[in-house]
């Protein structure tokens, strides 16, 4: 079985800060990434899909994190065809529009060459400390099992090379009817690595918790399962709190995901007060006993 590293999909959430999960002596973002790091070997940077981030900041994360730790980074909303606010492009690349959001197709081709240059480069202090995990690219609702798509997900893993992009779906066509096997055998016949999710099912976005690994590396985030999805509340969204059974239903399975993968990432997103912290600890606890 490969390794297996649990962690959250935040550190720096304000009502993780009010919750009281860390101890008052951390009260500066070095000494609070510091004591995170303390009881996680993993966490996942969710910032940088809001605005892409500054090559300084990648080397701070490196230096305030012992040897070992891994930061997976999730892409910029413009590089998975999310609306990207106008002012979160970098200032030099931003066109003189009156739209509040863009999508790639808005940006001159060279301009979005850039975008894609300059969001990889800023993160080689990770990869230089030996820190960066894997790149998240979460596809949008409207992101559906078609050709073109298809090869987009090539065209991620060839621009990121030999960076490790991982794919999470949010539209249950990659896994209706015999979908699901197509899905799985084109993400194994590339070695593209696939992002099991735990989530409300019955929405637009909902995709049902399909374990498989389809790399070498396993990535399983875990969302919750809160009555208001649908809210745009993101604390009312994720708000979820996992009982202890729910945690030990998910320990075996997650074990016999490991055995299919060189290496297996957990990842808490339900990031409401200290939700995430808690069920990750309880759930590595759980791991580490058996």
């Amino acid at each position: 079985m490969g390794e297996i590293k649990v962690g959250t999909a935040s550190w720096t959430d304000r009502t993780l800060l009010d919750s009281g999960w860390y101890p008052q002596t951390a009260d500066t973002p070095e000494k609070r990434l510091a004591y995170y790091a303390r009881q996680f070997p993993l966490v996942e940077v969710d910032a940088t899909y809001y605005s892409p981030p500054a090559e300084r900041t990648a080397r701070l994360w490196a230096e305030r994190t012992p040897a070992g730790f891994t930061f997976n980074v999730k892409a910029f909303s413009l590089l998975t065809g999310h609306p990207t606010r106008v002012g979160a492009l970098y200032k030099d690349l931003r066109p003189d529009t009156g739209k509040k959001n863009l999508y790639p197709d808005d940006l001159p081709p060279q301009a979005y060459e850039e975008v894609w240059t300059r969001f990889l480069a800023a993160l080689d202090p990770l990869v230089e400390a030996g820190k960066l995990g894997a790149l998240l690219f979460q596809f949008p609702p409207w992101f559906t099992i078609k050709r073109d798509n298809k090869q987009y997900l090539l065209e991620v893993a060839k621009r990121c090379a030999p960076l490790r992009p991982v794919y999470e779906f949010r539209h249950a066509s990659w896994f209706d009817g015999d979908n699901a096997d197509e899905t799985l055998v084109f993400l194994r016949e590339h070695r593209l690595a696939y992002v099991c999710v735990d989530m409300p099912q019955g929405h637009r976005s909902s995709v049902p918790p399909v374990l498989a690994a389809t790399a070498d590396l396993a990535v399983v985030r875990f969302h919750g399962h809160s009555d208001k999805w649908t809210s745009k509340d993101i604390h009312e969204k994720f708000g979820y709190r996992y009982a202890d059974r729910e945690l030990r239903d998910w320990a075996p399975k997650l074990r016999e995901l490991a055995g299919s993968a060189g290496e297996t990432h957990v990842l808490m997103n339900n990031c409401y007060r200290d939700y995430a912290q808690t069920n990750a600890a309880t759930l590595a606890g759980l791991l580490d006993a058996d």
